[in-house]
């Protein structure tokens, strides 16, 4: 071994020599550290645990399963049911056949008979309710078994109901009213064929009276109320007409039998199917009537009550 070499390793080894040993170890501290270390690695164990259960919840919680889909459908909603107004008497057929059940229904009352279920009349024949309702003595009608006509209660009769045809014609012709337009020359005016019958009296030699109250009082009520509402006139027109063509026909019989020898006024006498004409009026009327408000048809019947107590005032004329 050279010289360096020597020197070499010296210097490697001495600082080996120079640091001291550690202490040997208590028995104690031995325990000591083995417990420490027992420790430690518990609590790794544990905070793993923690940590391992921590996501377990996580995820279960993260993790919701879809609810199962109920095969078994709804119960049924209920609906309020909805209720419906009670229907005046003949609304469903139109204002025409309500304001005919107003007129049977004054007819029985001024009979003193009970006033039933109007329905039922329903299927009785048209026609013979009209020939019935003349029969009334307060709705425009006679008494059968004790009307005795006059000749002067007569012309006063006729007088009076060519003023209130004149009027009823004169309005629906002059009017601006795009209603009164449907009901011209429909073959039911009057106002001519009296002209003519009066004349014919005249030349009888019998003065022809003025109007008298009812008639003009009646002819200054529908002027009134043709500027007011076109449907309450058109109900007054109706009725005019109805009332005439019903209860007319009696009236022709007997006074015709009785004071003109069987003559036959052309007060009575009419163009064409008279019943075809009415009902073309009565549709139309009918017609307009869809468009009129429940209250428009209510005040419309309270017209035709009245209309048929002015009409009933001017047939009396014939008894007074």
């Amino acid at each position: 071994m050279s010289l360096m070499e020597t020197v070499i390793r010296q210097a490697l080894l001495l600082p080996l020599r120079q640091i001291p040993s550690p202490p040997p170890l208590s028995s104690s501290r031995v325990a000591a550290n083995s417990m420490y270390g027992q420790n430690k690695k518990k609590m790794g164990t544990g905070r793993a645990l923690i940590l391992c259960c921590s996501d377990s919840l996580s995820i279960s919680s993260s993790y919701s399963p879809s609810p199962a889909i109920s095969t078994t459908s709804a119960p049924p909603v209920k609906r309020r049911r909805k209720r419906y107004r009670r229907l005046y008497p003949g609304e469903s057929k139109g204002i025409t056949e309500e304001m005919r059940f107003v007129a049977m229904r004054l007819r029985r009352v001024n009979k003193g008979s009970s006033d039933d279920d109007d329905q039922d009349s329903s299927s009785e024949d048209g026609k013979e309710r009209e020939g019935n309702l003349a029969s009334d003595d307060d709705d425009g009608g006679v008494g059968g078994a004790t009307w005795e006509p006059t000749l002067d209660g007569y012309l006063k009769y006729l007088v009076d109901s060519k003023l209130v045809f004149d009027t009823v014609e004169r309005i629906v012709d002059e009017s601006s009213d795009v209603a009164y337009a449907y009901f011209r020359k429909t073959g039911l005016e009057r106002s001519e064929g009296l002209a003519k019958d009066l004349e014919w009296i005249r030349l009888q030699g019998f003065v022809i009276p003025e109007s008298s109250n009812p008639g003009v009082s009646y002819a200054k009520y529908l002027n009134e109320l043709a500027e007011k509402s076109a449907p309450l006139f058109l109900c007054h027109f109706y009725n005019i007409y109805f009332s005439h063509i019903a209860g007319g026909q009696v009236i022709a019989r007997q006074v015709s039998k009785k004071l003109l020898e069987g003559r036959e006024m052309e007060f009575y006498r009419w163009e064409g199917d008279v019943p075809g004409l009415m009902s073309g009026v009565r549709e139309k009327l009918n017609m307009l009537g869809e468009h009129w408000s429940r209250d428009e048809k209510n005040k419309c019947l309270k017209e035709a009550t009245k209309s048929f107590r002015f009409l009933g005032q001017i047939v009396r004329l014939i008894i007074l």
